[in-house]
């Protein structure tokens, strides 16, 4: 099993950036997409961005030459940095990984972190 845990949320004005990072755990795993997907209040979860293991990169097109998704493969770690916020960008941001783990594949997904942007 691997856990995923987010953290660096928070409020920030419009126009504004913040860092997520999402920190994988577990033993025996290898990870080939992480991913980000938010959920803003009454809608559905949307894609936000992904990362491979090869680094290729895939955006949103609302975030696109806004946000840069990036991974430590060292420290089982993937980054959002999220710049120039929108209050449209409220909502709680979670972290994805496919993967595989002991012969099995996984598809793990994190608690979830709030970004509010204010006006």
């Amino acid at each position: 099993q691997v856990q995923l845990v987010e953290s660096g949320g928070g409020l920030v004005q419009a126009g504004g950036s913040l860092r997520l990072s999402c920190l994988a755990s577990g033993s025996g795993f290898v990870i080939n997409t992480m991913a980000w997907y938010r959920q803003a209040p009454g809608k559905q979860r949307a894609f936000v961005a992904a990362v491979t293991s090869g680094d290729s990169t895939n955006y949103a097109d609302s975030v696109k030459g806004r946000f840069t998704i990036s991974r430590d493969n060292a420290k089982n770690t993937v980054y959002l940095q999220a710049n120039t916020l929108k209050p449209e960008d409220t909502a709680v941001y979670y972290c994805n990984a496919l993967g595989r783990a002991s012969g099995s594949a996984f598809d793990s997904w994190g608690q979830g972190t709030q970004v509010t942007v204010s006006s």
